[in-house]
């Protein structure tokens, strides 16, 4: 028995509908960013083709001339170095220090052992030296200022004066203004240790160091009134006693407001200034408000006068 065949249709789905939608029209933000988008892209394609071909002339220029970096160095002389310094040193200084021989070229400085002999004087605090192709070395230090002095024995020589820098190290010191130095203070009652050719920085100066700063800035003519600085209390007392060109001896505690001290001083010294016929000897500042006070005899220019 023969069956007819039944062709059903096909299912139909959403996609066969006609869609008369027109499509949305882009931004102007839209089309910004992509014109922007765009842009960054060709900047990206023409930045990797400029670096492409300067890495193929340099290329062709190691090939072709192989070593001339190198040789163009070595048939320079190093020109004299260069200085770059924040203190008082010079070229003159430089050039001892260093003491390149004569004909040398860039390649073969030892920059390690240039920068040693650099940073073995005291002075410096920092050193940086710079290779600038084909023949000149730049030397830049950073450089210690002095705040006072200290005799030291060096030597089987009679003692001389060096300087001591904030952070306590002790240096010759190279380059300063001679009346500069004069007016520094000479730290007492320290201990020296020595410490390969020189000295190990001092320790526990910081309080006498806080004291110069604040004189100096608050009270500069009682400053540089000061001949020397003893320390020698500092540790056990807390007392910094400082001498004056005049003989006055002024004690000041290492706990108690510098300033304060400072201005009770400056108050008796103007005080006695006024009074020629008593001169001041000791002032104890480090009993607070309560200062004792100590006078010699009169000048005896004023006692012949009277």
């Amino acid at each position: 028995m023969n069956k007819d065949l039944i062709s059903l249709p096909m299912s139909r789905t959403w996609r066969d509908i006609p869609q008369h939608v027109r499509p949305r029209a882009m931004s102007p933000e839209g089309r910004r960013r992509m014109t922007v988008g765009l842009v960054r892209a060709g900047a990206g394609i023409m930045a990797a083709v400029v670096c492409a071909w300067v890495a193929w002339e340099l290329a062709l220029v190691v090939r072709n001339q192989p070593g001339g970096i190198l040789a163009s160095a070595n048939a320079h002389p190093v020109r004299p170095p260069i200085l770059l310094t924040d203190g008082v040193l010079d070229n003159r200084w430089l050039a001892r220090t260093l003491s390149l021989p004569k004909g040398s070229t860039l390649m073969s400085l030892d920059m390690i052992r240039l920068r040693e002999r650099v940073l073995a004087n005291g002075q410096i605090a920092s050193a940086a030296l710079v290779k600038h192709f084909p023949d000149t070395l730049e030397v830049r230090i950073s450089e210690r200022a002095p705040v006072g002095r200290i005799l030291a024995q060096v030597g089987k020589d009679a003692p001389r004066t060096l300087l001591v820098a904030r952070d306590g190290v002790v240096f010759e010191g190279w380059g300063f203004d001679g009346a500069m130095l004069e007016s520094l203070p000479y730290l007492g009652g320290i201990k020296l240790i020595r410490q390969g050719g020189g000295f190990a920085p001092l320790s526990g100066i910081a309080p006498a160091v806080e004291l110069m700063a604040m004189a100096k800035l608050e009270a500069d003519t009682l400053y540089q009134s000061w001949k020397a600085i003893d320390l020698s209390r500092l540790s056990s007392d807390g007392e910094i006693e400082v001498l004056a060109r005049d003989g006055m001896r002024a004690i000041f505690s290492a706990n108690g407001s510098y300033l304060r001290q400072l201005a009770r001083l400056n108050l008796l010294c103007a005080a006695a200034a006024g009074d020629p016929t008593r001169t001041l000897r000791v002032i104890d500042l480090a009993l607070g408000s309560d200062v004792p006070v100590t006078y010699g005899p009169p000048n005896p220019a004023v006692s012949a006068s009277h």
